[in-house]
């Protein structure tokens, strides 16, 4: 069954969904929105796609294009997983291979995906700790000055049984090498933990708006991957503070970043261009074509 609806309202909007617009004041909300346009399609299997545009700078005093894939967290219908760009026989960046997030979601014949870990974009490979059907695949790189990037990779989300998980991390080093899962990425800031917004450095990666994706497990036990798009007029992107914000208006309880500004793309199966239903932005231009090949993808299969 799809649904499109293109509706016009001045309230504060805390939640929509079937149509249906449910309206709610929210103290972390200070600005009024306005959506100009949304849309759910259901992608079977209890797959969710919904769509969100919010016109005349009306989001955070800006445009903005959103594209959110939800479904419950125990769906047996479903297969949570990680996949590289590298081949499970040349872990650990050996190969030096990254790829466009459509292409790698191909290869494994998922039914949708989101880019995932940051990366190195010369060299190829993760720049942080990532486990892939149980095989490490990288561990967290260090560097002469500083580790990559920003030290923004702190916590983790892990696959489990098909269960994901959204971990705070912690300050032993090498305690993500640590968690038993079959799929393991480290990668944040953690946005929200057991409904608290995490506190958040003053960087310029944190407080200047971006292209993100994230990864959330909502109050009513449902996994949303998000895209925002950003870097054109026609969606400006968000800085962390303002996508925290977001997230808990959608019943996020848990959050994490992943890595996003040109890497942030969403893949369906079966979609024109590719299966991109974004508007990814490292060509500077608002279409489907601006995609970045990266290391590694979230996938639902």
């Amino acid at each position: 069954m799809n649904s499109k609806i293109k509706v016009i309202v001045f309230l504060t909007i805390i939640f929509i969904t079937n149509g249906n617009c449910v309206f709610s004041q929210n103290a972390n909300l200070s600005d009024k929105w306005a959506v100009g346009y949304y849309s759910k399609i259901n992608l079977g299997n209890g797959l969710v796609w919904k769509t969100m545009k919010f016109g005349e700078k009306n989001l955070f005093g800006m445009n903005e294009n959103i594209n959110i894939l939800e479904t419950k967290l125990k769906n047996k219908k479903l297969k949570f997983a990680l996949a590289s760009a590298d081949s499970a026989s040349k872990p650990n960046h050996t190969s030096g291979v990254l790829k466009p997030t459509s292409q790698i979601a191909m290869e494994n014949d998922a039914l949708a995906a989101v880019n995932a870990g940051f990366f190195d974009m010369k060299s190829g490979g993760a720049v942080d700790f990532i486990k892939i059907n149980g095989q490490v695949y990288d561990t967290s790189r260090v560097y002469a000055k500083q580790r990559l990037p920003f030290k923004q990779a702190i916590s983790a989300l892990t696959i489990n049984n098909n269960s994901v998980r959204i971990i705070k991390g912690e300050q032993e080093k090498g305690w993500e090498e640590k968690l038993d899962a079959e799929y393991v990425l480290l990668t944040g800031p953690l946005l929200l933990f057991e409904n608290q917004p995490q506190p958040l450095a003053k960087t310029p990666f944190n407080e200047n708006r971006h292209p993100r994706t994230c990864a959330c497990v909502t109050t009513d036990k449902k996994l949303l991957l998000v895209t925002i798009d950003g870097r054109a007029a026609e969606s400006e992107g968000m800085n962390l503070n303002e996508l925290t914000a977001f997230l808990k208006s959608l019943k996020c309880k848990d959050a994490i970043n992943f890595d996003g500004g040109g890497s942030t793309t969403m893949y369906i199966k079966g979609r024109p261009e590719n299966g991109v239903v974004n508007y990814p932005s490292d060509n500077k231009k608002f279409d489907h074509q601006g995609e970045r090949s990266v290391s590694n993808i979230f996938i639902i299969k």
